[in-house]
């Protein structure tokens, strides 16, 4: 598979799956926002702003309007969902042939969705709706993409670039939450406190699934220990860095380049997260051990970048 062809479909998925975390995130932040006090809310808000990895307006202006409209519709923030939609479908259209009809068709429709919205105060009070169409259609593109298209690398390459957004998105978001927690991590937490770890939960839709795996008790231990090391949960960093390592597995043995860089990189991820207890991870620091999974990931895709997608002629022909 050409380069170009490889780099565009890997793009392609990471800006769709972060328009969907993108809107999850919102979606989640509007529902908490009714049981919320003042205070709260603008803590959130700020946290919200750090996981979205979104600078702060220079007004300094920070309220539900100006924030949703930040990360949503705002064309010059090159995270927020209109814009990510728009790279995901403009790096799609480069390599049409190498989707299915069903796939281009379904996220031009999100495309025109998406563009079509305009920012006004009917739209911001029921913004909901936009928020979950934003998920269901990335979730739909994501079921059509499996159902239309052969498994082979095209394939693998939006694996590879879904689960690499996914592993950066979950390490910021759960090391800003747990970086301004204050609350004792082995004990239950209650009233608002309690609002804020489902909030959590919830923005990495696995309220359900954590629930059924340690009942309705909230204590962040064990919420650490879900999103980090569940090896089940596709949410999770263990999951998506098994995916990772997956598909470069894949990528390896269907194409002539011998890279080995990329795969030892999430090999040694894997690795860590595989031996790793919750009780030392928590005692060293959280946040230190998602920026450790950070930078790690960050090495990753630098390896595939310049294994797969930016290699020199003379490297292609010695491989």
């Amino acid at each position: 598979m050409l380069s170009r062809v490889a780099d565009s479909l890997y793009w392609m998925s990471r800006y769709l799956e972060r328009a969907e975390h993108t809107a999850r995130l919102i979606d989640v932040d509007l529902q908490l926002r009714l049981d919320q006090s003042l205070e709260a809310r603008a803590d959130r808000w700020l946290r919200l702003l750090e996981a979205s990895r979104a600078a702060v307006p220079e007004n300094g202006q920070l309220d539900a309007a100006s924030l949703t409209q930040l990360l949503t519709l705002d064309r010059t923030n090159p995270s927020s969902i209109l814009s990510c939609i728009a790279a995901a479908r403009e790096n799609l259209r480069q390599v049409r042939e190498q989707s299915s009809t069903e796939m281009w068709e379904q996220l031009n429709r999100l495309y025109l969705q998406v563009n079509s919205t305009t920012s006004n105060e009917t739209w911001l009070l029921n913004s909901h709706i936009f928020f979950r169409a934003v998920q269901e259609g990335a979730h739909l593109f994501q079921g059509v993409t499996d159902s239309t298209m052969s498994h082979g690398e095209g394939w693998q390459y939006i694996q590879l670039g879904r689960y690499v957004e996914r592993i950066d998105e979950l390490a910021t978001l759960i090391g800003t939450h747990f970086g301004r927690s204050s609350q004792p991590l082995d004990q239950a937490v209650e009233s608002e406190e309690y609002l804020e770890w489902v909030g959590l939960l919830k923005s990495c839709a696995a309220f359900d699934s954590y629930c059924k795996t340690y009942t309705a008790e909230i204590r962040p231990l064990r919420i650490a220990e879900f999103l980090l090391l569940n090896v089940e949960f596709p949410h999770s960093v263990r999951f998506s860095v098994d995916m990772v390592h997956a598909a470069l597995t894949a990528i390896g043995e269907m194409t002539e380049r011998k890279a080995e860089q990329p795969g030892r990189l999430t090999g040694r991820l894997r690795a860590t997260l595989s031996f790793s207890q919750i009780e030392e991870i928590m005692a060293a620091g959280a946040g230190a051990y998602v920026e450790s999974i950070r930078w790690q990931c960050g090495q990753a895709h630098n390896a595939i970048h310049q294994v797969y997608f930016d290699y020199s002629a003379e490297s292609a022909l010695l491989s």
